[in-house]
């Protein structure tokens, strides 16, 4: 047995240990493999849980809905309230603790009235060392995490979720739409609204990875380094500017760094808050 494969055994074993358990679960890799694996050492003893709210895009809600059907593991949704607290709207860099807060007291509150042992959710151990204010929140919800504990990274994952079959092993990261709005600007249904609005819109011109920034009346298009070259080309500029102007935004611009996680932490590079991954 090769040591990934050690770990993937190891992380079996731990998810038995505790029964029976919510996964916390947003059609992303990490947690849609954890889910995967739960349900693998728990069967019907196990419960994926997606959070709906104005953050939550369609698109992560008909990942999540494609994997749980593949694999026929029990998967509900819930909604989360985040919005309501003025100190999430805020959108200061600790936003995802109240967001994380919210939706772990949500699962803590089903997993007690149905008898569910613990809550679990997908950190691996590249997380480790970024700036997650959602871990803190984890920690105060006593959040279980065995893909970190097992020492699987972004790379087993999905190396494994390839392997299992599960249909998001490839697909990019995506954190949620708050995280593509500037800090300090206030995060509203309609600003969520007009960002998923453009990456769709982005999404359909045939680019894979990018970023739809939000900076109020400008809007900051980050698309990765292999994909840059045809985003210069300028019928494809025109393109964007018509996305983005009938979005309502004055100006369009095109990131020429191109795509980065984190990449609105730069206005916090001389305080004390490491990048985050957004």
């Amino acid at each position: 047995m090769n040591p990934l494969q050690e770990r993937a055994q190891r992380l079996q074993e731990e998810l038995k240990k505790t029964s029976p358990l919510i996964v916390a679960y947003s059609g992303g890799v990490d947690s849609a493999y954890l889910a995967y694996a739960a349900y693998r050492a728990l069967g019907s003893r196990m419960l994926a849980v997606a959070a709906l709210s104005a953050s939550f895009s369609n698109r992560d809600r008909s990942m999540a809905e494609t994997c749980a059907q593949k694999f026929k593991f029990p998967h509900e949704f819930i909604e989360t309230d985040e919005l309501l607290n003025p100190e999430y709207r805020a959108n200061n860099p600790n936003r995802c603790f109240f967001c994380k807060d919210e939706l772990f007291t949500k699962l803590a509150a089903l997993a007690a009235s149905r008898g569910f042992a613990a809550v679990a959710y997908g950190v691996n151990v590249d997380d480790r060392g970024d700036w997650r204010p959602g871990e803190r929140a984890a920690r105060k919800h006593q959040v279980l995490t065995p893909l970190l504990d097992c020492g699987l990274t972004k790379a087993d994952i999905r190396a494994l979720a390839h392997e299992a079959g599960v249909p998001v092993w490839d697909r990019p990261a995506s954190a949620c739409l708050a995280s593509r709005i500037a800090y300090g600007l206030e995060v509203t249904p309609e600003r969520l609204r007009v960002v998923e609005q453009a990456e769709e819109a982005v999404r359909e011109l045939g680019f894979q990875q990018f970023r739809v920034r939000h900076h109020g009346n400008l809007a900051r298009l980050e698309v990765a380094p292999e994909e840059m070259a045809r985003a210069l080309d300028p019928a494809m500029a025109h393109r964007f500017a018509k996305i983005f102007k009938s979005l309502g935004f004055a100006y369009a611009t095109l990131d020429l760094d191109g795509y980065r996680r984190g990449s609105l932490n730069v206005s916090l590079a001389k305080s004390s808050v490491p990048h985050s991954t957004s």
